[in-house]
């Protein structure tokens, strides 16, 4: 099955064009909203503090700062280094693609130390809050990548392939000529969508059903999703100038994935232990 060509652009008027990939950043922000909304009218003893619409707000606005910056900063340095290097003003050419996660989670962190202080809220009251919100703007992210024919993944023979074409390839497989490739990829971007999206989503919004100690849900997303990334990195190819970073197998994704399961599991365990 050949990989469905989708316009990246939804309409465009003179210079200006609305684009999928940001679509699915504003409906992921949005997602953050109405969820954030409907925890503080239906479940406000489960939260650690009181919130509201005003703070509320604050917290996607200082969320979604630190995302996209923290995003492009992360990609420029984790991924894009000895580009940087030598043409600085890299970092600045957005309109030229990419964003990191790993980047964009470091950067609301940063966010949420600066939110916490403003409204006199501790770190990981503000985290806990905020990790049941966030996986389905993470999966609407992955379909962006999907629509605009990103993160190819492994060459497989499975049925659940897709061909892609060259243009889309040609840093990983440069003998691909034509319109497209010879083989079958798999679409690591809707596996990725499907983990961290919807899957991490179902379970930590399980958990934001009942009250949990402080720190729970904080480390159970960092866990969830640094086992869902690692694990779908699998089908994922290595972006072509890194290649694989670690015993020749591993990826950057990888990588960077495993402090957060190791905070995760630490995080978790610290939550849960008997009060002294």
């Amino acid at each position: 099955m050949q990989y469905p060509i989708i316009d990246p652009i939804i309409l465009s008027l003179g210079p200006l064009a609305l684009r999928w990939y940001g679509l699915m950043y504003l409906l992921g922000f949005a997602a953050v909203y109405l969820l954030g909304q409907w925890r503080i009218n239906n479940r406000p003893h489960h939260l650690h503090t009181r919130w509201d619409k005003d703070q509320l707000s604050d917290l996607v606005f200082f969320g979604a700062m630190g995302a996209v910056l923290g995003g492009r900063v992360g990609y420029v340095f984790f991924y894009g280094f000895e580009r940087f290097a030598g043409d600085p003003l890299y970092l600045f050419r957005v309109w030229e693609g990419g964003m990191s996660f790993h980047g964009g989670f470091l950067g609301v962190l940063v966010a949420m130390v600066l939110f916490g202080r403003r409204y006199k809220k501790d770190f990981l009251t503000v985290t806990d809050f905020l990790a049941p919100l966030c996986p389905i703007g993470l999966g609407l992210g992955r379909l962006g990548n999907f629509i605009n024919m990103e993160l190819p993944g492994r060459v497989t023979e499975s049925s659940l392939g897709l061909v892609f074409q060259c243009q889309a390839v040609r840093d990983l497989n440069p003998m691909c000529f034509g319109v497209w490739e010879g083989a079958a990829r798999h679409p690591s971007s809707l596996y990725q969508a499907a983990t961290e999206g919807a899957l991490l989503f179902g379970v930590l919004w399980w958990l934001a059903l009942k009250p949990q100690p402080k720190g729970v849900l904080s480390g159970a997303f960092l866990l969830g999703y640094g086992l869902c990334r690692f694990i779908t990195e699998f089908f994922r190819s290595p972006d072509a100038h890194i290649g694989f970073v670690l015993f020749e197998s591993a990826s950057m994704g990888q990588l960077l994935s495993l402090p957060m399961v190791i905070a995760g599991g630490v995080l978790l365990y610290w939550s849960r232990r008997p009060a002294q």
